[in-house]
């Protein structure tokens, strides 16, 4: 992956990297909002746990995490950063049309194919060190 740095140009920009590979643009029926009315609060509306709540708004992304499409080959179209669970994902094109998210498996770019089965070969990459 290409990993882009910037000239410092203010003391919160420095040693800042973005990463060119990431892309964020959730598809709309793999996303849907949480309902998120707590925020320190019990079945009253009053503050039981302090310096809750408050934060950016997060839409969760449905992930795969069965993998049952099996022998069905897909395309690793977009990586996207999810909020909800402090790591990357991935959007996969398969070819019967279908759109799910996976996890981003380490080493896996864009353009990349991937297949799940009972069957398939094992594709073993060496970590990053």
């Amino acid at each position: 992956m290409a990993i882009n740095l910037y000239k410092t140009s203010t003391p919160s920009t420095r040693n800042g990297t973005v990463d060119s590979q990431v892309k964020s643009n959730p598809r709309n029926n793999l996303i849907y909002g949480q309902h998120h009315c707590g925020k320190g609060r019990n079945a009253r509306g009053i503050i039981t746990a302090g310096h809750r709540g408050g934060g950016h708004k997060r839409l969760y992304r449905k992930i795969d995490f069965r993998r049952n499409e099996k022998d069905i080959y897909g395309r690793i179209v977009t990586i996207e950063y999810d909020p909800n669970r402090n790591a990357y994902i991935c959007l996969i094109h398969y070819r019967d049309g279908e759109k799910r998210y996976i996890l981003h498996p380490r080493g896996a770019i864009i353009g990349d194919t991937i297949v799940s089965g009972t069957e398939v070969p094992i594709k073993w990459e060496m970590p990053y060190l």
